[in-house]
């Protein structure tokens, strides 16, 4: 069935809170961790079921030097130092106590198995000691939870685009189906790698230094397209653009001449390839979207996920959409980057339903798809 032949609005199953509901979420399934608090309570707008506050935001990131990517033992060390200030500053900021939560919730998976494990067991911990029922939440399903709350939209194709995951997702009888996504590489570790090959910063994060540097881009080199139907592979393209750099042509940062263009002096700068691989991947996504929007009769996309904080892919994608009468909704870094609210916002939409994760349960799977997740709280 498409969306445009379901546009009826179902009665949500959701039940009402009849008090104020707090979460707290755990994230740490990558280089951030992040704790937030939520509450959701009986709302006074005409119309609205519920007041959905983020009361407290925190997150705290590992940052390697620049070339270097982040080893899980190394990042599960930073989580390890880190976590508990992390907590205690969200607690604090929230203005609430511990023992005022009526749930946890931690992000299950998938992510890199030693840093989810820090997050997993500091719930467990924090649970026990404090007598408050947990749940784990996927990591794909909490940034789509998280951005329909913040833009508003109702039924959108979903692309997520991150680190770990590229997938173009459509919500169909409580499972948010994936209707394509990545061959091999994610978006996000394409641009990273990439990042390091020519020495960026990962400071404040590789993929937003290629932005920044994409602008200054004049040429677009040529690059291999892979899309397949509604799936992309991206290490090809990767492979391709690294191969650039040993072209004679190729002039790092500290080669570039001053006073003509890259054009004149056939010439190729870091400047051109980070615009090229920007160009190329995000035509590819897309692509990919728009199949799947016709697909299924949609004509608004939400973009989450940290590369989904990327101006160009919105603004590439809002021409799109605009073309099919549609509309882009994206949030800003404060939750398209891995963050804990997004997984207090799922994790309490679970808990409504009176789903909650039992102790010997809570173990991490690192490979935790989309799709597995039976969304509940949804029509």
């Amino acid at each position: 069935m498409t969306q445009a032949s379901s546009s009826k609005k179902k009665i949500s199953p959701l039940p009402k809170p009849s008090r104020r509901l707090l979460c707290l979420g755990v994230e740490g399934s990558a280089n951030k961790l992040g704790c937030g608090i939520i509450s959701h309570s009986p709302s006074s707008t005409p119309g609205a079921a519920t007041s959905v506050t983020v009361l407290s935001n925190v997150r705290h990131t590992y940052i390697t030097p620049p070339g270097e990517g982040f080893l899980p033992s190394d990042t599960a060390r930073h989580h390890r130092e880190w976590v508990v200030k992390v907590i205690e500053e969200a607690v604090k900021k929230a203005g609430v106590r511990m023992g005022d939560l009526d749930v946890i919730a931690f992000t299950k998976g998938p992510g890199m198995g030693t840093p989810l494990q820090v997050g997993a067991l500091v719930a467990r911990t924090l649970s026990l000691l404090h007598n408050i029922p947990l749940v784990g939440v996927n990591h794909c399903v909490g940034h789509i939870e998280m951005g329909r709350q913040i833009t508003s939209s109702h039924n959108p194709i979903v692309l997520y685009v991150s680190g770990g995951n590229t997938q173009v997702i459509a919500y169909s009888q409580q499972r948010y189906r994936i209707f394509g996504e990545t061959l091999d590489i994610a978006i996000g570790n394409c641009l990273d790698r990439f990042a390091r090959v020519i020495g960026l910063r990962n400071d404040p994060s590789p993929g937003y230094n290629i932005e920044i540097e994409a602008k200054k881009g004049t040429r677009l080199v040529a690059l291999p397209y892979g899309t397949k139907g509604m799936d992309v592979s991206l290490a090809g393209i990767l492979h391709a653009v690294e191969t650039y750099t040993r072209d004679k042509r190729y002039r790092s940062w500290d080669q570039i001449p001053t006073g003509s263009s890259p054009e004149e002096e056939d010439i190729i700068t870091p400047h051109d390839l980070c615009y090229s691989l920007q160009e190329t991947t995000f035509a590819m996504l897309v692509e990919i979207t728009e199949r799947a929007m016709a697909h299924v009769g949609a004509r608004d996309v939400l973009i989450v996920g940290g590369v989904g904080c990327n101006l160009r892919l919105q603004q590439m994608m809002g021409i799109m959409a605009s073309e099919r009468s549609g509309r882009v909704f994206a949030t800003d870094e404060s939750f398209c980057i891995d963050n804990g609210i997004m997984i207090a916002q799922a994790g309490l939409l679970s808990y409504r339903m009176g789903q909650t994760t039992p102790i010997e349960k809570t173990g991490v799977t690192q490979r935790y798809r989309t799709d597995a997740v039976h969304v509940t709280w949804r029509a």
